[in-house]
């Protein structure tokens, strides 16, 4: 058998090989071509089980949680005007004081024997101003001599009131009412303008002071209601804006708020760590989805509703996001029924069978 003859017969088998395995598979591949539309069409007319809810105008509220602290409405550290020893100490730490009262008096004895010596001048000058008038009314003294005892007079009146200063600032008094802190001198020390007695503190009302976000900056005006909780207490109070930072803060790109809590009970003291919650905008009739229930493709929001008993889905707008939910500005009116679950196997037309939540 020569070689042409033998290369025939192999390209036969081969033939005939290829044809048998054709003719197993097609029925197999049209068999599944077949059947592949009827389990799409399976699926599609197949009813999926959902939640939904139907939407209804509401009520709603945008609220931030951030933290701050308390802080006195006033604070000052106490020290003296003038510089001497410390004489005497008439506050008890840690207690109450009114505002004007005595809290401290560095030594004035050289001072007041000096007002005392001026006091007693001052007859003298009187007297000398009374004699000069009588005389200047009879032509008897001049004119100048009179001015030049009432100068004199005058001068002494001031220099007196001037010594009465100096004994003021010998006194150390409460600028306000409040809690005086814990001493820092002893009688007997030597006291100069820069040595702190104690720290005055007043502490009603107290200021809560906290920072939002830079978005929030403008949004909340003097007399904006907020509450808040301190640490370790979960009695929650209530506390009132009455101002704000001029800027934000460029590092932190925060805004500085200040709030006013009356503390009539005392019960808090300023430095605390507190809680605040504040409610940045409030809408009294809205429509709000549940936030599982919108589905985003390609940058467009979309919600389904049930109409017929198919998904449909719609378009929407959305507004204020909440931590449940979100606003919808567009696309949907009131009964409206929502799908909120198995969104992201809902197609156009899809049979469901709703099952509403209550809200």
């Amino acid at each position: 058998m020569n070689k042409i003859t033998k290369w025939s017969i192999v390209g036969v088998i081969v033939l005939g090989s290829g044809f048998l395995a054709y003719q197993h598979l097609m029925p197999h591949e049209n068999k599944e071509m077949k059947e592949a539309p009827k389990e799409a069409g399976n699926r599609q007319s197949k009813a999926l089980n959902v939640r939904a809810v139907v939407l209804s105008q509401q009520g709603l509220t945008d609220g931030i949680f951030v933290s701050g602290s308390l802080v006195p409405d006033e604070e000052v550290n106490l020290s003296f005007e003038s510089s001497g020893k410390i004489t005497d100490i008439f506050f008890k730490e840690g207690t109450h004081v009114e505002k004007g009262e005595l809290l401290a008096k560095i030594n004035d004895a050289p001072l007041q024997a000096d007002l005392r010596k001026k006091q007693a001048q001052v007859k003298l000058m009187q007297d000398r101003l009374f004699r000069a008038k009588a005389l200047l009314e009879k032509e008897a003294v001049s004119k100048e001599a009179f001015q030049e005892a009432e100068a004199n007079l005058a001068a002494l009146e001031a220099e007196i009131e001037g010594v009465e200063a100096q004994i003021e600032q010998t006194e150390l008094r409460a600028p306000f009412s409040g809690i005086i802190g814990l001493r820092q001198v002893s009688v007997g020390a030597y006291a100069t303008t820069t040595t702190e007695v104690a720290t005055l503190t007043k502490t009603a009302p107290l200021k809560v002071e906290f920072n939002v976000p830079e978005r929030y900056a403008g949004m909340l005006p003097e007399g904006t209601e907020l509450t808040f909780t301190a640490e370790g207490d979960l009695t929650t109070r209530n506390a009132k804006v009455y101002a704000s930072d001029s800027r934000v803060d460029p590092e932190t790109r925060t805004f500085a708020i200040r709030a006013i809590y009356p503390n009539a009970d005392g019960k808090l003291i300023p430095g605390r760590y507190v809680n605040v919650n504040l409610v940045t905008q409030r809408f009294e009739n809205t429509l709000a989805v549940p936030s599982e229930a919108i589905v985003s493709e390609m940058g467009i929001d979309k919600v389904f509703v049930c109409k017929n008993g198919k998904a449909q889905p719609v378009e929407i707008a959305k507004g204020l996001r909440t931590d449940a939910m979100v606003q919808v500005l567009r696309g949907l009116v009131p009964g409206d029924t929502v799908i909120t679950s198995g969104t992201m196997q809902l197609r156009s037309g899809q049979k469901v069978v709703v099952s509403v939540q209550q809200k």
